[in-house]
């Protein structure tokens, strides 16, 4: 039986204490408490990962990375909603910008840290080949509807959608990611395990309900306090990049690494553990909710409250976008990996970066 940690250990104090801070703390106020606030979401995103594992122990693969992705993007949605209805004409293309700077994290970041960290410690590693396809094809369907058709279509001046065509987008986008989710766990789900977690208990581990309960809860309230802090320094990070003369969409892309770091430690994590197939799940898993829940959930309350939406990409951005679509294709197109596909893709990942700062 799996031992409970104590509330007074560093898992649930942690999170506590962050909430603390930013419920009764005014974070534009110095430097100190924003340093302090730094160091609070670092751990915080360390105790996500913790109780992410201990779900993932419990529930069986690959339930567990469906409850981490699922959860960081339905908090993402959240934010992503709150600071459009405040933004106004500012935050029409918000959504669009966080998804893809999301997108290409996952695709050139955490998929190629992972098979870099893995294949330097294993040199070479397996997963599925059959789960890599059943992504990728969503993956590009929903990348296609939502962030390049947008830029092309010619209904509406601008690259923006009509109201009928977001309800499709929406409707597409929610029908191919719940295809996904049931070959995921029910029609194919033996495609989406590790080596060891082939069998009748997919890979679960005896954990206490109370254990189960816990880390449910706090994995919650980890997620949650850490885009709130995010969403509170924004600011500070945002004056520290204008202030060195960086272009300000820099800021999406601290924003949206600071929220994939649960799910990016976890993959670099289960690399190391020579579970490919684990990270990939909750990379490639990761890729489609951020996607496949965000767009339509905006898009829905956009159409509702009639306010426009910016959802096209630009030439160059669809350009990066493409490049790191085929290139993750490339890399996992037979049954194993190794470190240069992980070059390559950090590779991709910097040159996404210097493009932003210049274009």
């Amino acid at each position: 039986m799996l031992k409970i940690r104590k509330l007074y250990e560093w898992t649930t104090s942690i999170p506590i204490l962050a909430c603390i801070l930013y419920l009764f703390a005014d974070l534009q106020s110095g430097g100190l408490l924003q340093a302090v606030a730094g160091v609070l979401l670092v751990l915080c995103v360390m105790t996500a990962v913790h109780h992410s594992e201990i779900l993932a122990l419990r529930v069986g693969e690959p339930y567990g990375t469906i409850i981490l992705a699922v959860s960081v993007t339905i908090l993402e949605v959240s934010i992503i909603v709150s600071l459009m209805m405040a933004g106004g004409a500012e935050a029409m293309s918000f959504a669009r910008d966080t998804v893809y700077a999301a997108v290409m994290l996952i695709l050139n970041g955490i998929v190629g840290l992972a098979l870099f960290v893995g294949g330097r410690k294993f040199h070479e590693q397996s997963f599925s080949s059959n789960s890599v396809r059943i992504a990728l094809v969503a993956l590009v369907s929903i990348v296609a509807f939502t962030m390049i058709l947008p830029t092309y279509t010619r209904s509406a001046p601008g690259p923006v959608y009509t109201g009928p065509q977001l309800i499709f987008e929406s409707v597409a986008c929610l029908v191919i990611y719940g295809a996904f989710i049931l070959a995921q766990t029910v029609r194919h789900r033996e495609y989406f395990l590790s080596g060891d977690d082939h069998g009748t208990t997919g890979g679960k581990a005896a954990v206490s309900n109370r254990a189960f309960a816990l880390s449910l809860v706090f994995l919650l309230v980890s997620l949650m306090i850490v885009i709130l802090l995010a969403k509170s320094l924004s600011p500070a990070i945002e004056a520290l990049v204008v202030g060195r003369g960086l272009p300000k969409s820099l800021v999406g892309i601290v924003l949206a690494a600071i929220i994939l770091l649960p799910e990016g430690i976890a993959a670099v994590n289960a690399a190391r553990r020579n579970k490919l197939q684990t990270s990939i799940n909750l990379a490639l898993g990761s890729a489609l909710a951020s996607i496949g829940l965000t767009i339509p959930a905006v898009s829905i309350i956009s159409y509702v409250f009639g306010f426009q939406l910016i959802l096209g990409l630009d030439l160059l951005a669809i350009i990066l976008l493409c490049i790191s679509i085929f290139t993750v294709m490339l890399s996992l197109s037979g049954e194993r990996s190794n470190s240069v596909y992980g070059v390559v893709l950090l590779v991709n990942l910097f040159a996404y970066v210097f493009f932003i700062i210049n274009p």
